[in-house]
Order: structure tokens, then C-alpha cells, then sequence
């Protein structure tokens, strides 16, 4: 009787998770399919000034493989790029300089704000600044793009025609992210899979949705928006600024969209384990809103969504319970089909696509540790600042 109400447990569960999955396939905005690129556009008739704004801390490594895209975009309206040197030690600033004098291109101006005031994280100091010196030129975009971030060269027309095309307040491209090392196969593609799994793509775009989010890395944010958001001053604390953005634009009234990029590319690479953990875990207590009953909620959510369906097929198959092996079979072949989109989009063996659960635990561990660094007070640490009260949002957002 009890290896029956064991066994009829391990089935309940199963059951469980592949609700959750058939939920996840069906509700949740069809996260799991990849063809969200950039609406259709027409070009304008008359192209409206940008300033491209780059916030840069030591990226002295990237820079050279970045810079030069946007130097040289082929943009038919005005264009120029502040490069914000955020404090660096490696010479990006000169770097920025030489690399302008060589390549030529679009005008650049590198400037530098100073260390940032108590409840301002680095990043969003230097794009106030850069804002600030990009408003003088009064522009009716800005593009707000992080230093390891290429762009090809009608990126940014296309960028400005889909938000005129489309009456959009912030166009952004989630950039397609390096997949050259062997923990970057396994864990990038599931990176941007359980993101766009949080906020669905399509949902962002609608009209009338409370979902929004940006990707941080390529964001074309029309001035008037940034303007009534207060940005990034009512943003100024935030690790996670990207997502912050894209709400604080929609509280405004503004219109988002965000999708996947064909032609940005990130080309920082993470070739070990722990360069792809410090990115998961310096934020993801932050995106918990640092409240244990939250963190406790993900461990639990994900352990029932990603581990249940194969530990409840072998042990189902291994007890010889076939109810519980079956359904926990069913939930990870769901999960399996929702993976493949991602992976031919990062152009991976579709092989890959079982080994989801495997990446999950590995999140799971990153949530749970990136929790552990906020109660020792180092909370999210990047490029030599610490911040140990990280949130989402200001306390005035």
C-alpha cells in the first residue's frame, strides 16, 4: 500500500507539470516560437535625427569589434555616437578616439560622467549622461546600445523605420548572443528561451498589456518618451534596466516592442561556466524583487516545470509505474518541442534540445546562489562595483 500511494504521488506530480506545460504551450503568449522580428516598416519620408548613446566600462577587448558598426551605419538622416567611458582602466576612452580616426564614419564624441552618486547604478549614470550630451543635438531618437553590441550597417535605419512604421515608442532587438564555447551552446539559447518565457514577445507589443521589456543591448527609444518616463532618472537604481525601461515607458503611456535580431550581434564572449554565472546571478535575485517567498516560489517552479517530467519517467519506469512514466515522458517532450525554435535560431543541433532540464538545474543553482550573494551583501556585482541593495526599479518608479 505505501509503494502504491508512493508511486500514485510520483503520478500526481507528473500530472502537475505537464499541465503546467500544456499551459505554458497554449497561454503563455506562444513564447516559445522565434519569429518575432521587426515589424513591417516603410521608409519615411523625411529621416529623423538619432544619437546613438554607448555606455562604456573596460571594453577595451569588444570594442573594436563593436564600435566600428556603428560608426558606420548607412543612415540617410542625421546620426552622430557618445561613447560614455564609464570609469575605465583599460584605455577605452583613447581606444574609442583611435578607432574613429581610423575607421571614420558617423562623428563620435567620448565623454566621461565621474563616478556615480549614491543610488545610481554605473551603467545608467553614464547613459544619463550621454542622454544629456545627445540632447543638445536635439534628437528625435536615441539609441541606446551596450559596447558589445555590432551592428550591421542598415541596423539602424530599420530600427527607425519600424518604430515610425508602427507608431512605437521603444524598438528593441534582443541581440543574438556568441554560442562559439561549449557551456555557451548549452546555456545562451536557454538564456533568451526562459526570458522570453517571463515576458512573451507578442504580449509586449500589444496594445492595452501590462508586459514589458526590453533588451538592453539595442534600444531605440523616441526622446519625447524618455522624456515623460523621466529616464533613466526615475530608473537610476535599477539592475535589471532593460526591463525597467520598457515599464516605465509603458506607465508613460508609450508603445514597446521587443523582438529577436537577425543582424545584432553580441560578440562578448563567455567561454566558461562561471563568466555565463556571474551574468545569470549578479541579477536574479533582483528579479525576484529580493523577496524569499519569490525565490522560494522559482526553486519550487522550476524544479516542478524542468526536473519532474525525467526524474518522473525513470522513476516511473525504473518502479514500474507507467502512469507516472508516461505523463512525466509527455511533459518533457513538450517541453523538447518548445526548445527547438531557439535552437535553430542560435543554429544548434536540435540533439540539444532534451538537455533543457540539465540547463534548468543550472539556472535554478545560479537563482538560488545569486539570493546567497545579496544575504552576504555582495548583491550584484559588475566590472568592480558592487551594488548590495539592488532593485528593479527606484524607489521612485
Amino acid at each position: 500500500m505505501g509503494q502504491t500511494a508512493r508511486v500514485s504521488a510520483y503520478a500526481w506530480i507528473a500530472a502537475g507539470s505537464l499541465a503546467a506545460w500544456l499551459w505554458l504551450l497554449l497561454f503563455q503568449g506562444f513564447f516559445w516560437r522565434t519569429d518575432v522580428r521587426l515589424p513591417r516598416r516603410t521608409d519615411p519620408g523625411e529621416w529623423p535625427s538619432v544619437c546613438v548613446v554607448v555606455p562604456a566600462r573596460d571594453e577595451a577587448a569588444v570594442l573594436p569589434a563593436s564600435l566600428p558598426s556603428l560608426l558606420a551605419q548607412d543612415y540617410p538622416g542625421r546620426a552622430e555616437v557618445f561613447l560614455v567611458d564609464d570609469g575605465s582602466t583599460d584605455g577605452t576612452g583613447e581606444l574609442a578616439r583611435r578607432l574613429a580616426r581610423e575607421r571614420g564614419g558617423l562623428a563620435l564624441t567620448v565623454d566621461s560622467p565621474g563616478e556615480p552618486p549614491a543610488g545610481w547604478t554605473g551603467k545608467l549614470w553614464a547613459v544619463r549622461h550621454g542622454i544629456g550630451l545627445a540632447r543638445a543635438r536635439d534628437p528625435e531618437y536615441l539609441l541606446l546600445t551596450d559596447a558589445d553590441i555590432a551592428h550591421a550597417p542598415d541596423s539602424l535605419r530599420e530600427l527607425v523605420a519600424a518604430a515610425r512604421t508602427g507608431g512605437f515608442d521603444a524598438v528593441s532587438q534582443m541581440a543574438r548572443l556568441r554560442v562559439d564555447s561549449l557551456w555557451e551552446r548549452l546555456v545562451v539559447p536557454a538564456f533568451v528561451y526562459f526570458f522570453a518565457q517571463l515576458y512573451p514577445f507578442r504580449r509586449i507589443g500589444r496594445t492595452g498589456t501590462r508586459t514589458a521589456a526590453a533588451a538592453g543591448g539595442c534600444v531605440l527609444l523616441r526622446t519625447e518618451a524618455a522624456v515623460r518616463a523621466r529616464i533613466p532618472d526615475s530608473i537610476r537604481g535599477a539592475v535589471i534596466d532593460d526591463v525597467a525601461l520598457a515599464r516605465a515607458v509603458k506607465r508613460g503611456g508609450g508603445r514597446v516592442w521587443l523582438g529577436l535580431a537577425d543582424r545584432v550581434d553580441s560578440v562578448r564572449p563567455y567561454p566558461r561556466l562561471a563568466d555565463l554565472w556571474r551574468m545569470v546571478s549578479r541579477s536574479a535575485y533582483a528579479q525576484l524583487r529580493h523577496q524569499p517567498a519569490l525565490l522560494l516560489g522559482t526553486i519550487a517552479g522550476l524544479a516542478l516545470v524542468y526536473l519532474v517530467p525525467p526524474v518522473s519517467l525513470a522513476v516511473g519506469a525504473a518502479s514500474g509505474d507507467r502512469v507516472a512514466a508516461v505523463l512525466g515522458g509527455l511533459a518533457w517532450l513538450v517541453m523538447t518541442g518548445t526548445y527547438v525554435p531557439m535552437l535553430r535560431y542560435y543554429r544548434q543541433p536540435l540533439w540539444q534540445a532534451p538537455l533543457l532540464p540539465v540547463t534548468a538545474f543550472l539556472y535554478l543553482l545560479m537563482t538560488a546562489d545569486s539570493a546567497v550573494q545579496h544575504y552576504r551583501g555582495r548583491g550584484a556585482a559588475w566590472k568592480g562595483r558592487t551594488y548590495t541593495r539592488p532593485g528593479t526599479v527606484s524607489d521612485e518608479g
